[in-house]
Order: structure tokens, then C-alpha cells, then sequence
């Protein structure tokens, strides 16, 4: 027997002893071992010379003149010294079901699937953890259910088998009494007790110290207490699963058990203001939506067509074949039978991408995504919603539509929305076709027909449909098929047919910061020379390492070098070409760039400085499409990449471009950055220069077929992933400069922000370049743990909650420390050397749109915040909307705190956990402060994360609560192995993808 076992064995001895640990004559206690421990109950125990060895070995114990003295006094049982294993059962013959009522013969189960899905490799005692896990989770009801009339109350009390109580003043003891009654008729023995997983805030106590070795023999009517001692130092939600055992004092019974469910929580008022609102209910599917209708089309605003009045290149309708319908179907629900009925379409998923087959490929792609976006955009439908007339222009009709200031839907100008009379139930059924002419915050301006104004009274209901604007996706078809028509191989799959040497130019940098970097000169330079062509360039530029102006020096010095060069500049996002557009004209002629907006812009979201310089019409108040001649004028056109479909559609010649920069260039899809070539650059003399890091977040998709089968790949992505001469050599451990510059100097952050992710994804190559002063603002931080090191991990037990048909996840007791966070630098700015704070310097990230909705309340109902006139300007938002961006101050909010939950996203890619691409991007935002908030028992799980924290634990940067007393996996299997479950599943499996759906931001940049 192991030595782990002999010990467990002994200080189970120990514990059966009592009041006779006292006993030192080594003799007397062998005899009561041998004769009134050992072999109890069937079981096989260790001699007990072994058992005290292993006693000796771990300091339980020690001999001295041939007496045993034993270290373990008997105590009151402090939580953590419980997690010790019970000695596991052994086999026992069937015995009477332990439900109540009249007992009954168990009968032998037949073989079954298992119901539980087991790793490959698990150790059978796992697979036992994982089992019980799954019955713990299916079967509450029965196992919280009373049974063989052993009832057990609790002080506070308990409903549906749950605890909840809150303690009101921290550090403070609180007592949960449990109540053990047998009501039954026959005795019980009361085996055994224990919390499922430990945690340092309690302990449990009883007065005779039930164990299996020394059970409590409970007669009618007797009772029994066991105390749960709290003792909460931080806010938070703290939950356990307590699980008694008892076994009938019947011949052959089989043991059974009682669980019950507890949760203590200490909240500040705050906390609970920022509760839920009401139950979470799961978004159900929309009503019927009827088939015969008759549409009356209404009025579009002005200049808002989806292309130029003039259109030399078509732009096809490309719908979505019916097939596919019912292709998504199968693939989803079983992709071998897709392959039976749709072996090409299958066989071109499956296949590896190529030129021939790229079109296909990505049609195919753009349309599962597409299916996926109308199922989507169903869950906003709005039922009995009013309409108000406008009362200066009484042709349109004002709807207001929650969310759409989020993007949630995403409603542009001249987008198109379907309303009919909510009374209407009799086909065939009018639906009125409104398009919009304003957005304002969550308003909505509609222009319909006459037929609807004629009717048209106060209060009259209507029930609203949103429709998906199809005009991106058909650009991107568009883009596809011209990439093949212009032969663009060279440019999306590069053979190395550039010049093996070119002679570099010598240049002066516009921007003197470049002067004394080498990549970002290096990379200019190469941009200049033109040195990978017909190849593009890319440009690797890990965060905070300038990639945004070495692209707009290049822009500048390849007009310097060639005055008749035409250069396109775009990004995926209107706010990025705003930034493209704003750093040219520092060095650049203004009247040689021009900013071409999509008529859906709003004009109030434009910098100032741009109006003049882009395609503002003022005196019909729209951005209106220049004419082909008119844009050929300027050196430089910066637009996003779908406006950059209007000029193959304004018939721009190829070629008139001779260079393409693309800013950002990861995040984009890749038929969507391919809209700035096909059709516009000459595949042989162009050049296309690539920006961006695939180590930080790529495109965001809503089909999961579509990310499966590599939508979710952007071309900069793919080319450094596939292509070898975007790889390092195996020679040299460096990238041929010719195709690809990686920058390395980090003008962002403190060295202690950057390490982890610089060691994850930057192979520890970035450089810390940062301005000292600002770099180390707060590194005296008087609520830094470790002073000199400008990081903080929070840890937080809090709970993942949803509220009222929103699936998004909020997390209150985050949010309470977060606010206490921005509390204190708000009241320390300015004072021991510390600058001073706008609300500008700081942002808070977080993972889910509830969060950031949460967060923002929280930041208007919080007194002490209302000190900073300006709090508007403090940006809470998503990691994708932080992107790019940087700031002094980062508090980040992760949210999870229930395993449960962990599954789900990584089946969907959302939240911190197993997407180390989003985790890359919220921790380099910051530059002088980095504040993590969240659950260190769940991120642990994830080993990003894991190595994040156990950074910050070895540097003394953590504080709050202390993880390292919570349970190790051994433990918890080694505990859960030896759980006595006598039930049977039969509860309804977990949400269904579409309630467990999380709400993304619609796209929005046109």
C-alpha cells in the first residue's frame, strides 16, 4: 500500500481515537487498531507499523523512548484541513434504493454511452470526478431532495435546497447552522460530511467529529448539528456545495446522500443596485413572420445610393444559393452526411486554398456567413412599437430602436427597415419598406410612402423587421471574382519572384523618430525600393511599436521619390482612416490627400479638420461620390476598405493606384481587404503594403462554419502562417526584409506590462522604448502591492449573472472593486508626484456587453466620481473596441467566475478564457498602469492566464482574495472519487447555442 494511503489511513486512526490521542503507549494503541480500527466496515487497511512510518514521515507523529506521540490534536476541523482523501469504500453487494417511500430492490444498470464527456487519458478516478460533476449538475432536485426520512433544515433557512444569506460587515464571523433530523422509522447512520471545494473564508464544525471510521448512529426522532463558520474578508460571492452521507441500519443498505447548496455574499450597495433586474429568460424565437405579402417601398435619403449614379463596373446581386440552407444544416449537425449529399461543396471546404479554387471558396464562405447574419439580425425585431411625425419634416417617421447607438443592431443611413400594423393578421399582409435618413443615439428617422403617411395615426403599433444591409457582402463577391479576372496570384499567393537584391535608397525621415529606429527605416526603405514586388509588403508591428506612422512616413517618402505615384491608404474602420488621414497632412500638402466618406457617415462622428478635405457636400448637407476624374487628381484617396469598392464601381483604371496601403490590416476578412486590389491595382507593377499583427484580434464572424473553414483568417494572417517567404528561416531566425519587417521597439508601455506578452507572442524580441516619465507615473502608487512595479491582479470571487432575455454576462462584485480602484486614483491625482487625471487617461475594459453596461451605470450613480465634470470621456468598452487604441490607466474586468461557463466560450470564442488573441490585446493597452480584475480559480484554468497571474503572484503584484488556499485538481478528484451517488440523469441537457448566443457588435464601417 502507497505511503499517501498509509498516511490517510493513520490520521483517519487518529480521528476515530478522540479523547484517547492522548495515549502514548505504543502498545495499547496498536491493540486498538488492530482490533477495533482496522478492517472496519469491510475495509483494507494498512498494518500499523506502516501506518506509523507514514505518521513519522510527514511530522504527524514522532517516537521517543518507545512511546508514540501524535502532533495532530483533536480540534475543531478548520476547512482546509479537511480536503484530506476518505477512505474509499469497497465494493458492496445492491442494496435498497435510498429514495423515500417503500424500498425497493435495485436493479442492475444496462451498459450505456457514458453521459459525460471524458478526456482521453483521464485517470479513472477523473473519470469518476467527471462523472459525479455531471450528475451533480443534471440530478439537483433529486440530490437536494430529503430522503429515508432524514430532513435537513438549516439557520439562516434554505429553499429548493439552497442557502443564501448575505453577511453584512466584513471579517466578522457568521454561523450557518444545519439541522439533521431523523424523522424516518428506522435508524441511521450519519457517515460522513464535506464541502465539495475549499475556499479559506470557512470552516465546519461538529461536535463529535462525524467521520467515516466514526459515524453517528441516529435514531428516530434524534437530531444532529453541523456549523459552517464564516468569516468573509472581501467582497464578493462565495459559494459551496455541501454533501452529507448517511447509510440505513439495514442489513446490506447502500449508503445515500443529501446535498445542499450555499452561497454567502458581502455586497456594497452598489452591488445591489447593479443586480439583476429581473430573471434571466432566454431570448425566444420571433414570432411567425408571414409569407404572402405586398411591399410598398418608401423614400431613401438623398444621395444615398449603395454605388455612383455611374457604373462602368457592375456590381451582380450575389444571393445565396437555397442549397446552402440546407448544407449549413448538415455541416453543423453532421458534416459526413454534408459530404455524402454535397461531396463538391465539401470537398472544396476541405481542400486547401488555392488559385484556382479561391473565388469558390470564399463565395461559399461569404454566403454561410451571410446565413448566419439573418438569423442574427432576427433577435432585434421589435413587436407593438410606436411611431411619432417629425414635426419639421412631417415625410418621416421617428422609431426609436434600444441599442442601436451600440451597434446593436447596426442601423446606417440609407439602410432599409420593414414595418406593418401590428393588428394585421390576415395575408395577404402589407409591410411598408422604411429607409433611414437619421440616426440619433437610439432614435431612428424613416422615410416611407405616401400609401403609410396617408394612414398614419398616434399610437398606432406596428411590428418591425431589421434587414441586413447586403451591399458590403456584394462588394466582397465582386472583389473575388475580379482577383481571378486581373490574375492576381502573384499578389495573394507570392512565388518570390522579386528581385533577389535591390539597392536601398537613402532617405531622410519626415518624422525624426524614425531616423534612430532601425526596423521602422528599414521598413520604408524597403517600401520605397518596391523590393518585394510583385509580392506584397507587410508590415509585423506588435503593439505600441509605430506600424501606423512607418506606413505614413512610407506614404510620404514614396510620393517624395515618384511625383506621379498614386497611393490608396485604408483601413477596416472609419476611425483608423481618420488617423491615416490626420498623420499625412502633417508632412503632406493637404491639398493632396483626400478622405472619401460612404454616404452613411455622420457627418458629427468627422474630425473638423477633415471636412474640408473629403467629399462633404454642404449645401445638400450628404457626403456625395466625386466624380472618377475628380479623384484621379490627388496623390492620396483614404477610405475604408468597402468604400474602396465605390471607386472599381466609379470605373477608377487598374493601376492608376501604384501603391495600396492597408492599416490594420489583421482584422479585416480577407475578401474584404482584397476590395483595395482587385480591380484597382496592377497585379505586376503595383504594390500593396500589409499592416498589422496577427497576434492581436482578427476578424469578428457570426457563423461558426465560416470561422472553421478559415474566414477568420485574415491575408496578412494567412501569408505569414503559409506562405515560407513570410516565415523566419531555419537558418538565420530572421524574416527575409524583403517581404516582411517586424517592428520592435515598444514606445507604449512599462516593462513590466509588456513582459508577459512580449515572452507569449513576441518570441521576448520587443524592446522597451516608452518615455521614461510616463512610463513610470505611477510606480509609487501608494495602492500598488509592490511599489516599482505597475501592476495590479485583483482576485475576486464574484458570480456570472444575466438578467431579464439578455444573454450577455455581468459581474457585480467586480465592478464594486473596479469603482473602489477608480475612487482612489481619482482622490490621489496630482498629489506625492503623481500627474494629474482626466477621464480620458483611463479605460476599463471588459469582455461582455452587459459588463460594459453595468460598469457605465455604475460610473454615473458613484458619488465620488462626480468630482470629474468630463466622466463622459472615460471609455468603457469591449476589447475589439479598444483595439489600436491606448491608454495612461487600463483597468480590466474579465467576469467569469463559474466553470459552467468556460465551455461555452471557448465554443464561441468570446470572453478573456482560451482566446489568448483578445487576452494579447486588453493588457498592452496600457501604458503607465495595468489593473486586472477577475476570478484567479477560473483563469487559472486557462494557461495564458495562468502565467499572467503567477507572474504577478511571484513579483507581489496580487492582492484581494488568496487562491492559493483553493483546491488543486488531485484534491478535488481525489474527493469527488469518493462521493456515493445512487441516481439516475434525468434532467434536459444545457442552453442551446442560440440562448447561450453572446451579443456582438454589428459592423458598421462603410
Amino acid at each position: 500500500m502507497s505511503l499517501k494511503n498509509c498516511l490517510q489511513s493513520g490520521l483517519d486512526f487518529i480521528e476515530f481515537l478522540g479523547d484517547r490521542v492522548s495515549n502514548t503507549n505504543k502498545k495499547e494503541l496498536r491493540d486498538i487498531y488492530n482490533s477495533e480500527f482496522r478492517g472496519r466496515e469491510g475495509r483494507k487497511d494498512p498494518s500499523f507499523s506502516s501506518v506509523v512510518f507514514a505518521l513519522t514521515k510527514f511530522n504527524k507523529a514522532y517516537i521517543k523512548k518507545e512511546k508514540l506521540f501524535i502532533n495532530v490534536k483533536p480540534q475543531v476541523r478548520v476547512y482546509c484541513d479537511q480536503w484530506r482523501r476518505p477512505r474509499g469504500p469497497q465494493p458492496q453487494p445492491h442494496s435498497p434504493s435510498p429514495s423515500s417511500g417503500p424500498q425497493k430492490t435495485a436493479k442492475t444498470p444496462k451498459p450505456s454511452a457514458p453521459s459525460t464527456p471524458v478526456t482521453p487519458g483521464m485517470t479513472p478516478k477523473k473519470k469518476l470526478a467527471a462523472e459525479i460533476l455531471a450528475k451533480l449538475k443534471a440530478n439537483r432536485k433529486k440530490l437536494t431532495a430529503d430522503k429515508w426520512g432524514i430532513q435537513i433544515t438549516s439557520d439562516p433557512a434554505g429553499k429548493n435546497g439552497k442557502v443564501q444569506f448575505t453577511v453584512e460587515r466584513l471579517r466578522e464571523s457568521f454561523i450557518l447552522r444545519f439541522h439533521i433530523l431523523n424523522k424516518g422509522t428506522a435508524c441511521i447512520h450519519f457517515t460522513y460530511y464535506t464541502a465539495l471545494h475549499k475556499m479559506p473564508c470557512f470552516t465546519l464544525e461538529d461536535e463529535r467529529r462525524v467521520t467515516r471510521a466514526c459515524p453517528l448512529f441516529l435514531c428516530p426522532g434524534e437530531s444532529y448539528e453541523v456549523l459552517v463558520r464564516y468569516k468573509l474578508s472581501h467582497f464578493g460571492y462565495f459559494p459551496a456545495t455541501m454533501y452529507f452521507e448517511f447509510c440505513p441500519d439495514l442489513p446490506a443498505s447502500a449508503p445515500f446522500c443529501i446535498v445542499r447548496e450555499v452561497e454567502a455574499i458581502a455586497s456594497t450597495p452598489l452591488a445591489v443596485e447593479l443586480g439583476p433586474v429581473s430573471p434571466y429568460k432566454p431570448f425566444q424565437k420571433g414570432k411567425y413572420r408571414a409569407a404572402n405579402l405586398v411591399i410598398v417601398d418608401g423614400v431613401p435619403p438623398e444621395s444615398s445610393g449603395a454605388q455612383p449614379p455611374k457604373m462602368p463596373v457592375k456590381l451582380a446581386a450575389y444571393k445565396c444559393p437555397e442549397y446552402l440552407k440546407g448544407l449549413a444544416k448538415l455541416l453543423t449537425e453532421d458534416p459526413a452526411a454534408a459530404g455524402r449529399s454535397f461531396p463538391s461543396v465539401k470537398g472544396l471546404l476541405d481542400s486547401s486554398l488555392r488559385m484556382k479554387t479561391y473565388p469558390h471558396r470564399f463565395h461559399l464562405l461569404l454566403h454561410l456567413e451571410e446565413l448566419q447574419m439573418e438569423v442574427d439580425i432576427k433577435k432585434y425585431d421589435i413587436l407593438n412599437q410606436t411611431m411619432t411625425q417629425e414635426k419639421s419634416n412631417k415625410s418621416l417617421l421617428t422609431l426609436r430602436v434600444p441599442g442601436v447607438a451600440e451597434n446593436r443592431p447596426s442601423v446606417l443611413r440609407g439602410d432599409c427597415l420593414r414595418v406593418h400594423k401590428s393588428a394585421d393578421k390576415v395575408e395577404p399582409i402589407t409591410v411598408y419598406n422604411g429607409y433611414v435618413h437619421r440616426v440619433e443615439l437610439d432614435r431612428v428617422k424613416l422615410g416611407f410612402s405616401k400609401q403609410l403617411l396617408q394612414i398614419f395615426i398616434s399610437n398606432m403599433k406596428f411590428d418591425v423587421e431589421f434587414t441586413l444591409n447586403r451591399y458590403p457582402l456584394r462588394l466582397q463577391h465582386r472583389a473575388l471574382d475580379l482577383a481571378a479576372k486581373h490574375e492576381l496570384e502573384e499578389v495573394l499567393f507570392p512565388s518570390g519572384a522579386a528581385a533577389a537584391s535591390l539597392p536601398m535608397p537613402k532617405l531622410r525621415m519626415f518624422n525624426d523618430q524614425l531616423e534612430n529606429n532601425p526596423q521602422q527605416h528599414a521598413a520604408v526603405q524597403r517600401i520605397v525600393a518596391g523590393s518585394s514586388k510583385p509580392a506584397p509588403h507587410l508590415v509585423f508591428g506588435p503593439p505600441g511599436t509605430g506600424k501606423t506612422i512607418t506606413l505614413v512616413e512610407a506614404m510620404n517618402q514614396v510620393y517624395k521619390a515618384d511625383r506621379s505615384a498614386h497611393i490608396l491608404a485604408c483601413a477596416p474602420s472609419n476611425s483608423a482612416c481618420d488617423l491615416l488621414c490626420e498623420r499625412l497632412m502633417v508632412h503632406m500638402d493637404h491639398h493632396r490627400v483626400y478622405r472619401l466618406y460612404a454616404s452613411s457617415r455622420d457627418p458629427r462622428t468627422v474630425p473638423k479638420s477633415l471636412l474640408k478635405h473629403c467629399n462633404w457636400d454642404q449645401r445638400r448637407e450628404s457626403f456625395v461620390f466625386p466624380d472618377k476624374e475628380s479623384l484621379m487628381e490627388y496623390t492620396v484617396v483614404v477610405t475604408t476598405l468597402i468604400s474602396a469598392g465605390r471607386l472599381v464601381s466609379g470605373g477608377m483604371p487598374v493601376g492608376h493606384f501604384t501603391h495600396v496601403f492597408v492599416d490594420e490590416g489583421g482584422q479585416a476578412v480577407e475578401p474584404e481587404c482584397i476590395i483595395t486590389v482587385a480591380g484597382l491595382l496592377s497585379a505586376r507593377e503595383g504594390q500593396l503594403v500589409l499592416a498589422g499583427d496577427p497576434k492581436q484580434l482578427g476578424p469578428i464572424l457570426r457563423s461558426p462554419l465560416a470561422v472553421k473553414y478559415g474566414l477568420g483568417l485574415s491575408l496578412l494572417e494567412r501569408l505569414m502562417r503559409d506562405n515560407p517567404l513570410y516565415q523566419k528561416s531555419t537558418d538565420s531566425g530572421h524574416f527575409d526584409t524583403r517581404f516582411v519587417t517586424k517592428l520592435l521597439r515598444n514606445y507604449r508601455s512599462h516593462a513590466a506590462i509588456l513582459k508577459i506578452p512580449n515572452e507569449l507572442f513576441y518570441e521576448n524580441e520587443l524592446q522597451v522604448f516608452a518615455d521614461q516619465w510616463d512610463r513610470e507615473a505611477y510606480c509609487n502608487w501608494e495602492y500598488l502591492p509592490k511599489k516599482g512595479f505597475p501592476l495590479i491582479f485583483h482576485g475576486v470571487m464574484g458570480k456570472d449573472e444575466r438578467e431579464a432575455n439578455s444573454p450577455s454576462f455581468f459581474n457585480v462584485s467586480e465592478i464594486e472593486v473596479l469603482v473602489d480602484y477608480l475612487t482612489k486614483l481619482m482622490e490621489t491625482q496630482g498629489k506625492k508626484g503623481l500627474p494629474k487625471l482626466s477621464p480620458k487617461d483611463i479605460g476599463i475594459i471588459a469582455p461582455y456587453r452587459k459588463q460594459v453596461e453595468k460598469i457605465t451605470k455604475a460610473l454615473k450613480s458613484v458619488t465620488a466620481l462626480k468630482r470629474w465634470s468630463d466622466l463622459a470621456e472615460l471609455k468603457v468598452g469591449s476589447v475589439e473596441e479598444f483595439q489600436g487604441q491606448e491608454r495612461k490607466i487600463i483597468i480590466i474586468s474579465t467576469v467569469r467566475s463559474s466553470l459552467h461557463y468556460v465551455k461555452m466560450d471557448e465554443e464561441f470564442n468570446i470572453g478573456f478564457l482560451s482566446n489568448e488573441k483578445r487576452f494579447n490585446v486588453a493588457v498592452t493597452r496600457a501604458r503607465s498602469l495595468l489593473i486586472v480584475v477577475g476570478n484567479p480559480v477560473i483563469l487559472n484554468k486557462d494557461s495564458t492566464w495562468k502565467k499572467f497571474i503567477s507572474y504577478c503572484v511571484n513579483e507581489k503584484g496580487y492582492t484581494g482574495f488568496d487562491f492559493r488556499d483553493a483546491d488543486g485538481e488531485d484534491d478535488i478528484v481525489s474527493r469527488l472519487a469518493n462521493l456515493k451517488f445512487n441516481v439516475d440523469s434525468d434532467s434536459p441537457g444545457p442552453e442551446s447555442a442560440l440562448q447561450q448566443h453572446v451579443d456582438l457588435e454589428w459592423k458598421n464601417e462603410h
